[in-house]
Parts: C-alpha cells; sequence; structure tokens
C-alpha cells in the first residue's frame, strides 16, 4: 500500500488561506468596533434630569443592565469577607468631594438628620447611633477607579437603624437618598442594597473612630457598590418612590453601580 504524499505547496496554501480568514475576521471585528465607537461618540447627549453627561445609547444601556441586576439581587448573596489580619493598616483615601479639609465640622455638635417622606424628621446623635448593636466588616473596598483594598469598617446595620427607629414603612419605598451636610456630595441608592445585611452606617475605621479624612462622624458602608456610593460624612437621610439626585450619575457615571 502506498503512502499518499502531500505536497508542501498544499499545505502552505492550506495555512496562507486560514490565515488570511482568520485576519479578515480579526480586521472585519476590529473595524466594527471602530465604528460602533464613532457612532457612539457622534450620539447625541441625554438631557440633564436625575442623570446626565452620558450619552445617550450608553444611558439606555446602563438603565437595562440596571433592571437586569436587580432581577437577580438578594439579600443572601453576601459579599466575600475576610479576618481583620488582612485588613490595610492605612486605609485609601478615594475623595474628599463635600468634606474638604477648609470646610469645618464640630463633630460634637453633628447630629443625622433622618426625613420621612411625609416631611417628619429625626435628629439623631452619634452616641444615639453607638447605643444600638455594633456590626463589624473586613471586605474588598472596589473604587471606580480601578483600585481594591481589603478594608475593615465598624458600626450599624442600616437595617438594624430603620428597625430601631420605626422607619419600616420608609423602607417599602423605592429609594433612599443621603448628602453631606453641606450638600457638596449626595447618593441615591436603591432600597434592596441600601437594606442588604452587610451595608452599614460605619462610625469606625479599624477600631478606631473615624479621621475626617474618611467621613466622620458618620459614613456608609454599602460592600454591593463600587466607591462612589459609599458617602461620606452622611449628613441627611431621605427616602422615596422616585431617583434621590446622585453626584456622578449627574456627571455621566452608572445610577446602579452595583458589584
Amino acid at each position: 500500500m502506498k503512502t499518499k504524499k502531500i505536497k508542501k505547496s498544499t499545505i502552505d496554501q492550506k495555512i496562507s488561506r486560514r490565515n488570511f480568514i482568520s485576519f479578515g475576521v480579526f480586521g472585519t471585528a476590529a473595524l466594527g468596533g471602530v465604528l460602533a465607537w464613532k457612532w457612539l461618540y457622534n450620539s447625541p447627549i441625554e438631557t440633564i434630569t436625575i442623570t446626565g453627561g452620558a450619552h445617550k445609547p450608553l444611558r439606555r444601556a446602563l438603565n437595562k443592565t440596571e433592571l437586569a441586576f436587580r432581577k437577580v439581587f438578594s439579600n443572601n448573596n453576601l459579599v466575600k469577607t475576610y479576618p481583620k489580619s488582612m485588613a490595610a493598616k492605612k486605609v485609601r483615601v478615594n475623595s474628599d468631594i463635600g468634606i474638604e479639609a477648609e470646610k469645618k465640622l464640630d463633630i460634637t455638635a453633628w447630629k443625622l438628620q433622618v426625613i420621612k417622606q411625609n416631611g417628619e424628621m429625626l435628629q439623631v446623635s452619634l452616641d444615639d447611633l453607638k447605643a444600638l448593636p455594633k456590626t463589624e466588616i473586613i471586605f474588598d473596598f472596589k473604587c471606580v477607579e480601578g483600585w481594591d483594598q481589603i478594608q475593615y469598617w465598624g458600626g450599624v446595620k442600616f437595617s438594624d437603624f430603620i428597625t430601631h427607629y420605626n422607619l419600616d414603612d420608609q423602607a417599602k419605598l423605592e429609594y433612599v437618598g443621603m448628602e453631606t451636610p453641606d450638600k457638596g456630595y449626595y447618593v441615591g441608592i436603591d432600597m434592596p442594597s441600601a437594606m442588604h445585611p452587610q451595608t452599614i452606617l460605619a462610625y469606625e475605621v479599624n477600631a478606631n473612630p473615624l479621621p475626617l479624612e474618611h467621613g466622620a462622624p458618620l459614613r456608609l458602608i454599602i460592600p454591593v457598590k463600587y466607591g462612589i456610593k459609599n458617602l461620606k460624612r452622611i449628613g441627611t437621610i431621605t427616602f422615596s418612590n422616585t431617583r434621590p439626585p446622585d453626584y456622578w450619575a449627574e456627571r455621566g457615571y452608572d445610577y446602579y453601580s452595583g458589584l
């Protein structure tokens, strides 16, 4: 039985043909990507409402992504936690908007203002909060800038805070809004994320009182969101069925900002 010899020229032709097809597909995909980017870049900017600054197709995509995430969100899905030994000794400061150094704060006079949907207001002191059961969490804090760090925070579960102050009717609304005392920074958060069992109103970092650069006397720690939602120096909390204003969503970022 004779062995049939395959000519080297035939093999070379097959390789060349496959390379041509591969490069053709790659080139077509690359061209499609460039054209898609140009289309998005030249698309109209959204009309500024609660959100702003993003191209309309991008905002539509972000809103649809939010709906998809919210359908699968569950309080049973907890973020990974770590031992205290792994927590950073020097916690990174990601922003000082609303708490700039030149803005003085008398921590002893500070009180958290909680405004119900009907306009009724509660005022809560730091000592009031410290009297509630304390919760600690060590998790991987993630920033939209691309960095992350294992951090150790302590404070009051937001859900415990809601229950203690008889705000369960407010927690049935769709959103919670928070802002700094000077109103310079503000976030809007969907209620399921706010009521997640790992969301806390933090007054400690690494078992010590919050320093000013980390939002003393009270800040939000919400592990199911990127850092831009973790508001520092909470001055006011509100509740509503419509999206509250959000600092970065007004500047083109994703309103939901979930992980």
